[in-house]
């Protein structure tokens, strides 16, 4: 609920911080005081427009700050800010703060964090539910009549719902199914073509860097050869260096006993031979690797443009052409298999259906069922707010097929007829003012157990009536009130009677200054501001008698 309004530089407030609690809170006041100005200034926190001309002349700027204490947020708050990236604590207080500039610019916070105006105005339907003389939102609006009627009755709208989006998935599926089948059919002469082209080409991963590595070798060895069979001539043959070491080695080798250094060199000698070895080995391993076959080199290099050829032609690299290969045989699998899938997933569709025409059916027999309830309670309290020769009916008429969605099969609309013989028609287009007001206090009645908002403002719902109605409607506010918070903009001393805070907002002038203020009453200044209700500019005995007698009852 509502738990404190801080108010600084708005029109004719210099600054005020008013504290409300659960319960009926009555604000009344002389006409012109300011009342409005207090329901401009929350509206500004709860996302209106921001209009400079509620700057306090004189000032840069003005701020509306709003705190709301909940022992758990509403799921609608609680997604917002989740998605808004807002961090609330559990059990933090939620405070709302909006900064108008006298240049029109505004700013807005929650919890101190910069946020935008439209999440205020995403927050606002949990927080407050104003009523006024001009109500165009709340239960005037019928975008909001399906969901009250579904929570008066019980229905399972959650299930039905979530039984719509399992359809609608369903759905989708299945057109996804038969247009990927639809396309993959008439491509089905090119998809052929492709893979046998592919199947003749055999591509093998890694193919590629393969032959192109044994491609580089044999040119390689084209640019070497000459070099590779000059030294091979000098490595090979009778008079070739290793030739002479290893004769070299056997001379020495028969005189190498008669002297120390003749054996070391016959060592040495021998390391030679051993290394020489070596080196023809490697030479001859050379000139095999990188022998140059033309006839080879022309097989790599038309392979290696048949794999690129394919691998453009296919938008893909030539090591990706055997994936493209299986997905091809993919596509005329699904080809030659796709009426078993699309069989199954008919069914599947036809199923998810038939389970949100039933649910939804059964949704729209509970909703068929309460409005009747509902029209008798609301009924019930027409009489005694003077709206006797009125009617009220719940309109749920079947959707076609095509408007239907995840609210059901059903439009609800609630209409009103004002007089006897009058056609039904929608709340808003019928109704004064004041029997506007009426009818919704009616309605918050019966669908008092159904939630709402945070906090309820009614604003001079009471216009236009006295004694008896005037007394119906506080007796009903005050009942709506006992279970949250109400707050109530009056001119009857019935109702501001009923309140269990009371705000007297007034307004005085101080040479050219003119200030708002607002009080909260103790018991002797409720009695003297119902009685100034009661009597007018001069208060007398008797209406402060009244008074007391309208407190005490």
């Amino acid at each position: 609920m509502l738990t404190r309004l801080s108010i600084r530089n708005v029109v004719l407030i210099e600054a005020l911080d008013l504290d409300f609690s659960g319960g009926l809170g009555v604000l009344t006041g002389e006409t012109g005081a300011g009342k409005s100005i207090l329901l401009d200034a929350l509206g500004l926190v709860l996302g209106d427009r921001a209009d400079s001309g509620l700057v306090r002349a004189g000032e840069d700027q003005a701020s509306v700050t709003a705190s709301f204490e909940f022992t758990r947020l509403p799921e609608l708050v609680k997604a917002a800010l989740a998605e808004a990236e807002v961090d609330v604590e559990p059990g933090e207080p939620l405070i709302l703060k909006r900064r108008v500039k006298a240049d029109g610019g505004s700013k807005a916070f929650i919890n101190d964090q910069p946020v935008g105006v439209a999440l205020l105005r995403e927050l606002a339907p949990a927080l407050v539910e104003l009523h006024g003389q001009h109500d165009d939102r709340g239960l005037v609006n019928p975008r909001g009549h399906r969901a009250l009627l579904d929570r008066y009755c019980g229905g399972d709208a959650a299930g039905v719902e979530a039984a719509w989006r399992e359809w609608r998935a369903r759905e989708d599926a299945l057109a996804a199914a038969h247009a990927a089948l639809d396309q993959a059919a008439a491509d089905r002469d090119l998809i052929v073509a492709h893979l046998a082209e592919l199947a003749a080409l055999e591509p093998v991963e890694g193919e590629e860097e393969e032959l192109a590595g044994a491609r580089a070798d044999m040119q390689k060895g084209e640019r070497l050869s000459g070099d590779l069979a000059e030294l091979q001539h000098l490595w090979s043959g009778s008079d070739s260096a290793l030739a002479s070491l290893r004769g070299a080695a056997r001379r020495l080798d028969r005189i190498a006993a008669e002297h120390p250094l003749l054996t070391e060199a016959l060592a040495a000698l021998d390391r030679a031979v051993i290394e020489a070895s070596e080196a023809e080995d490697r030479l001859a391993r050379a000139a095999e690797a990188l022998s140059h076959d033309p006839a080879m080199l022309d097989r790599i290099e038309t392979r290696l443009f048949d794999l690129r050829a394919a691998a453009r032609k296919h938008h893909c690299t030539v090591d990706e052409l055997p994936a493209k290969m299986r997905s091809l045989r993919a596509a005329l699998d699904a080809i030659e298999g796709g009426e078993a899938d699309l069989a199954a997933l008919e069914a599947a569709a036809a199923a998810a259906g038939a389970e949100y025409r039933a649910r939804a059916e059964a949704l729209s027999a509970a909703r068929q069922s309460a409005a009747g309830k509902l029209d008798t309670a609301v009924a019930a309290e027409l009489a005694p707010l003077k709206l006797d020769a009125a009617k009220f009916r719940t309109s749920v008429t079947a959707l076609t097929e095509d408007r239907w969605g995840p609210s059901g099969i059903d439009a609800v609309e609630f209409l009103i007829s004002t007089n006897p013989g009058a056609d039904f028609a929608p709340l808003a287009k019928i109704a004064s003012g004041g029997e506007l007001s009426r009818f919704i206090l009616a309605l918050k009645v019966a669908l008092a157990e159904q939630g709402g908002a945070a906090t309820v403002i009614f604003d001079e719902i009471d216009r236009g009536v006295g004694g008896a109605v005037a007394s119906a409607i506080g007796e009903r506010l005050a009942r709506l009130a006992s279970g949250g918070q109400l707050l109530a903009v009056t001119h009857s001393p019935q109702v501001a009677a009923r309140g269990s805070q009371h705000y007297m907002i007034a307004k005085s002038s101080e040479g050219t200054v003119t200030r708002t203020s607002v009080v909260l009453l103790d018991s002797a200044g409720r009695q003297e501001e119902i009685a100034r209700m009661l009597s007018g500019a001069e208060v007398t005995a008797e209406a402060r008698a009244q008074a007391g007698r309208l407190l005490a009852a």
